[in-house]
């Protein structure tokens, strides 16, 4: 039952070639930055893993987190609904260049198809997109004299998310934003893994303020003074470290 792991280089071990990963995260906002850093760094040590699918409201900030993931060359294809954000330099340039696909979901139905993937619903209508060109190809249906599109189920091998107390058991809390995207993710990942910014004997956490039950989360590691996004960006950060 304990579901503690000493790294959080072990914590992404088992992350395979061709995976479909969920990134916590509203911006920088709950962005797992440590979980995301010791993929890139598995990837540079073994060439593993690569060609990813990554789901996530957007598509990276500056030279870290998801932006560093997609500069190394890792995802195959983004699943996001803000592509341009802050500074999306990196995907830009892979999106133009033809190397990384983008499949482009309206953020409510985003969380929509996340939610569904975690509640076993293999599909939904939704009037969001309808007459655009995010409809095409999908089917329509009329509902009270207004159109709704279909839109189907999101899943994922792994997510990989942030919370702030995590018990031995799984269970979790978030800290003000950063809760966004990360409970529907767990539910709708095969596997969960998450960097906590406290581990916690069970017990710790009053049952009333657990948002993420442990039976949604596989791993939890400790991560006591997480990594800010947008705090590395105004740094100039880079990662891995560019040297002269």
């Amino acid at each position: 039952m304990d579901k503690r792991i000493a790294s959080v280089e072990g914590a992404v071990a088992d992350i395979p070639d061709g995976a479909t990963v969920m990134i916590g995260g509203f911006g920088g906002s709950g962005a797992p930055i440590e979980l995301i850093h010791a993929l890139i760094g598995r990837f540079l040590a073994t060439g593993s893993p690569k060609n990813l699918t990554v789901i996530n409201n957007n598509a990276g900030n500056g030279h870290v987190g998801i932006a560093a993931l997609i500069e190394q060359g890792m995802v195959r294809k983004m699943v996001c609904s803000f592509p341009r954000s802050a500074d999306p330099r990196v995907f830009t340039e892979k999106y133009l260049s033809g190397e990384i696909e983008l499949e482009l979901v309206p953020q409510g139905t985003l969380a929509e198809r996340i939610r569904a993937g975690g509640a076993g619903i293999p599909a939904f209508f939704t009037p969001t997109s309808f007459g655009t060109d995010l409809a095409k190809g999908k089917p329509v249906e009329v509902f009270e004299g207004r159109s709704y599109v279909m839109e189907r189920w999101l899943k994922a091998d792994f997510a990989l998310l942030k919370a702030e107390l995590g018990d031995f058991y799984g269970n979790l809390t978030y800290r003000m934003a950063a809760r966004n995207f990360a409970p529907i993710m767990a539910m709708a990942a095969a596997r969960t893994v998450v960097q906590v910014s406290r581990a916690v004997e069970p017990g710790t956490i009053d049952p009333e303020a657990v948002i993420t039950p442990g039976i949604f989360v596989d791993t939890i590691v400790e991560v006591a003074d997480p990594a800010q996004e947008e705090a590395l960006n105004r740094a100039g950060a880079h990662y891995p470290e560019v040297t002269a």
